[in-house]
């Protein structure tokens, strides 16, 4: 599908990890993919929000292997990027977890990241795991399912 198709009647989008390891790590697959997508968040096309748990997890790594300057790339991206927000974890999320979670039997991050997306009225969800379709609070769109 193409990606103006997918994201046709969305004015905020979810975003999981993994498009965020993708673009800063220039991914060669999906970074052009990543990169327009990013590019229309930049220029107000739609709002993008993430959860403080892809701030976790894009900088274990960085973390472990002591790389600050790809932790910077990383933390700057989610905290200062335009038309961007970050979503803190809020009890009322943490409750929608543990129902999506029961509902379709999600791990806790992916539970966290979807319910942080429905709580900020996201109509859609940019993962590249497949699994996630099985949600049917919003449309779950998969990377490796999109096209330029």
């Amino acid at each position: 599908m193409k990606i103006g198709d997918a994201l046709q009647n969305v004015s905020a989008l979810g975003i999981d990890t993994s498009p965020f390891i993708y673009f800063v790590e220039r991914h060669p697959m999906y970074l052009n993919l990543v990169r327009e997508i990013f590019k229309s968040i930049d220029t107000a096309a739609f709002v993008g929000y993430c959860s403080t748990v892809t701030l976790t997890e894009v900088l274990t790594q960085p973390k472990r292997t002591q790389n600050r300057q790809l932790e910077n790339e990383y933390r700057d991206l989610l905290t200062h990027s335009r038309n961007l927000t970050l979503v803190s974890i809020i009890p009322e999320i943490a409750d929608t977890a543990a129902e999506l979670r029961s509902r379709y039997r999600l791990r806790t991050p992916d539970a966290l990241q979807i319910a942080a997306a429905l709580e900020s009225r996201c109509q859609a969800f940019l993962t590249n795991d497949a699994d996630l379709q099985r949600v049917k609070e919003l449309r779950v769109l998969v990377l490796d399912r999109l096209e330029l």
